[in-house]
């Protein structure tokens, strides 16, 4: 299905598949695909392998310059170049399996031919991801080398499961304790993994309690009656996903590129110019003429201020239509909106208000007017 089917470097095969993988929306495919490549005998699949692994990279927000899938005299054979927001670069090595020994001097002169050649600068390490979990043959093999220090081992199920908990989170310090992982570190002292565990378990808490809540963070709004703080109502999760998806999917079909996942709000194309923050809400039937209320984080603002078509995206429950807001009119917009201040953040509270039967607008109470929703419909499928 990529190219003439014959996966080698430098081919329209090669890039094909690899278009293919950088669009393929669910984590949970591409673990499937790892799962087929391991479990099934097929042509060149330790090649397929090679590239999901890497796509695995590129949703952890690592900059991935993929590797050569045979290596030659006049070329460094690594398997791809991860390169953090914090500038570490991982050179990375795919094995199917950990039945063979291999050469970690050869892995480690990789390395060294990298940074002669300015590939790769400032810290730098290596990660062996193999596909079995049972990898206890390759880890003695490590721990007994002199670059026991310098290289990491992960199966790819665990990998995959660090892309499945960054993509359910949504704290802008979360990606990097989830790559920090993929480091090498001393673990004499535990507090820095007690610490990725923390904040990551935190962050995935939160940003389910928001998405299932009426209330932005569990509160409403600053000028809200207090009676109408008191109670949580709850919206399934299976049932906000599946409305998500629909909104991805509509605003995919609206940008005319396809959108997959940073994390839990946060969607954006294969090239991060096309962005899209998408927030929902149940209808909030304590106040008729607010039916629906969001947060809008900081975060989110400078994450759709770096791509050039950018939206924030409301979604309603009860609607077959969202509204895909630019992110000038929004951020324009903030002056206002009231704003609440947690230990986490300070963030914005968005009300949508109806007016009529089919008329919407967003709320600006600081400023006493609102803004009409009708020209940023977006009808879903």
């Amino acid at each position: 299905m990529a190219g003439d089917g014959n996966l080698k470097d430098n081919s329209h095969c090669s890039s094909e598949l690899r278009e293919y993988l950088g669009q393929v929306q669910s984590t949970t495919r591409l673990a499937t695909y790892i799962e087929h490549c391991l479990t099934s005998s097929f042509s060149k699949s330790g090649f397929v392998l090679q590239d999901l692994v890497n796509e695995l990279g590129r949703r952890l927000d690592f900059k991935v310059e993929n590797g050569r899938y045979q290596g030659t005299p006049a070329a460094v054979g690594y398997d791809g170049i991860w390169t953090a927001p914090e500038l570490h670069s991982i050179i990375v090595e795919v094995k199917t399996t950990d039945t063979y020994r291999i050469s970690l001097d050869t892995v480690a002169a990789y390395r060294q031919k990298l940074r002669d050649m300015g590939r790769v600068a400032g810290s730098c390490s290596i990660l062996i991801v193999v596909g079995r979990e049972d990898t206890g043959e390759l880890e003695a093999q490590i721990r007994g080398s002199r670059h026991a220090w310098d290289i990491r081992l992960i199966s790819a199920d665990a990998l995959v499961k660090l892309v499945q908990l960054k993509e359910d989170s949504d704290g802008p310090d979360t990606g990097n304790k989830i790559r920090s992982l993929l480091i090498p570190m001393e673990y004499t002292r535990l507090d820095g993994m007690i610490d990725v565990m923390f904040t990551t378990a935190k962050d995935v808490e939160a940003a389910v309690a928001q998405d299932t809540s009426d209330k932005p963070e569990s509160e409403g709004p600053s000028d809200a009656p207090e009676k109408e703080k008191s109670g949580w109502e709850f919206t399934d999760v299976d049932l906000l996903d599946a409305k998500r998806a629909r909104i991805v999917e509509a605003m995919s079909i609206k940008t005319g590129t396809k959108l997959i996942r940073k994390s839990r709000a946060l969607f954006w194309n294969t090239t991060h110019d096309v962005r899209v923050v998408c927030s929902i809400s149940k209808r909030y039937t304590k106040r008729s003429s607010e039916p629906y209320w969001y947060a809008y984080h900081p975060q989110w603002d400078e994450f759709l201020r770096e791509g050039n078509e950018s939206f924030f995206v409301l979604g309603c429950m009860d609607l077959g239509f969202a509204f895909a807001i630019p992110r000038k009119i929004i951020h324009e917009s903030l002056a206002g909106l009231h704003t609440t201040t947690t230990e986490r953040s300070t963030y914005w509270h968005v009300h949508i208000g109806q007016l009529g039967a089919n008329e919407y607008v967003l709320l600006l109470p600081k400023l006493s007017k609102h803004l009409a929703l009708s020209d940023f419909r977006v009808h879903l499928s």
